[in-house]
């Protein structure tokens, strides 16, 4: 008898004997299985509990329309679908658990699809693809599990191994989710900081003080998917507030350097009217792969971080676009803000010297009158919140300390 049921996402027109292997393996396990057919096309395949018709329908089209719409669109009208599907689902209570089974078409359809719930919920997708450099494409800010394919999916004796693996996977996955759902909610506050290795001092105050004082506390990384992640949870309401020591994303975004967030990076927090500290921490540096950096930035002053990463010092018109940018998107919170700006230095990286791109010593990276731009430029333009200078380096105790009781204030209000 089963216990759980598991979302099977599949393309029945060239992936229907997989379909059927891995429903079979599911029912091994104890699961059943609720097969979604995303074909792009009309077909004469059967099996599906919900046919590829039904998800153009949902999406306001039609399976005979699909068929004369290039690939990217006809794929961009069943995700619409596919989502509407799949989060009815969930939100009845129907599935436990989700696993896509495709190529890099399909990998795009589903994990479009599976980012849509919620983390935590079980979502593993089986394609040759997760052994691609295109993995944090697909996962994006979401949780899915890549279980790669080793060859392309045609049924033979390791891609049936493959497949029974990832099927008591998941199955396994959706006993734990659906066992944590009985389970008594955790009613201590969860408190996102963003964070970065050379703010680790701020980071690490401001964690100790939280957890002190009974909140947990959830660390964001600002690589990218931390920043998307962070935004992702907040916009959710899964975070109760956010302490945002490490906005350095937003340079990146603007550079289009390594560690670019998502366009909604600072709004999700606001938008779900939580309260948030916002810090310029990091934002003195764009980051770039070592021998990457574009030419038409040769001539600014830069560090190298370490064997990897290229440090390129933020100059003063990027300083007043930051400034200009956060002020508008913090203008449009529903939830209390409070920018607090360290003016003896955005970063541990104030003590080091700038290098040419060629690695020569040319001056010193603690720039105070280059900063300025970005503190007139955000009170120049925050209307929603107020801004506090504080005479100090943003790794210093004081600091983190000022950050957290300004935080405590905001959840007052």
């Amino acid at each position: 008898m089963s216990d759980v049921n598991i979302a099977v996402l599949v393309t029945l027109d060239s992936k229907d004997a997989a379909a059927a292997y891995i429903s079979g393996v599911l029912k091994e396990a104890g699961a059943t299985s609720w097969i979604i057919d995303m074909s792009l096309k009309p077909h004469d395949k059967t099996g599906a509990d919900v046919s590829g018709s039904q998800i153009a329908e949902r999406s306001g089209s039609s399976w005979e329309a699909l068929a004369g719409m290039e690939r990217a669109g006809a794929a961009e009208t069943m995700i619409k679908g596919g989502i509407k599907t799949l989060n009815e689902k969930f939100d009845q209570g129907e599935i436990d658990g989700v696993i896509g089974v495709g190529g890099a078409n399909g990998c795009t359809v589903f994990c479009s699809m599976m980012r849509s719930l919620p983390p935590l919920f079980p979502k593993i997708m089986v394609t040759p693809v997760a052994a691609t450099t295109a993995v944090q494409w697909y996962i994006a800010e979401s949780d899915i599990a890549m279980y790669p394919t080793i060859s392309d999916i045609v049924l033979n004796r390791i891609t049936k191994a493959v497949m029974e693996n990832a099927a008591h996977a998941v199955t396994g996955m959706a006993r734990i989710w659906r066992d944590r759902l009985t389970r008594a909610k955790d009613t201590t506050p969860l408190i996102g900081v963003s964070s970065f290795g050379n703010l680790q001092k701020c980071v690490d105050r401001v964690t100790d003080r939280l957890e002190a004082l009974d909140f947990e506390i959830m660390h964001f990384h600002a690589s990218g998917p931390g920043g998307k992640a962070l935004e992702n949870l907040a916009g959710r309401k899964e975070l109760a507030g956010v302490i945002d020591i490490t906005t350095s994303e937003l340079i990146d975004l603007i550079n289009d350097g390594v560690y670019r967030p998502g366009n909604n990076r600072l709004t999700q927090a606001g938008a779900a009217e939580l309260p948030q500290v916002v810090v310029p921490g990091a934002i003195d540096h764009t980051n770039w792969w070592v021998g990457e950096c574009p030419q038409k930035f040769h001539n600014r002053e830069f560090y190298q971080y370490n064997v990897e990463i290229l440090l390129m010092r933020t100059n003063a018109d990027e300083m007043t676009q930051l400034g200009e940018m956060m002020a508008e998107r913090l203008n449009k919170a529903h939830g209390p803000v409070t920018v607090m700006i360290p003016t003896q230095g955005f970063s541990q990286h104030t003590i080091r010297k700038t290098q040419d791109i060629d690695g020569n010593e040319i001056g010193t990276w603690l720039q105070p009158e280059t900063d300025q731009h970005f503190t007139d430029a955000i009170k120049a333009k925050l209307t929603h919140g107020v801004v506090k200078e504080l005479d100090m380096q943003i790794n210093d105790e004081a600091f983190a300390d000022a950050c957290v009781e300004e935080f405590l204030e905001l959840m007052k209000q």
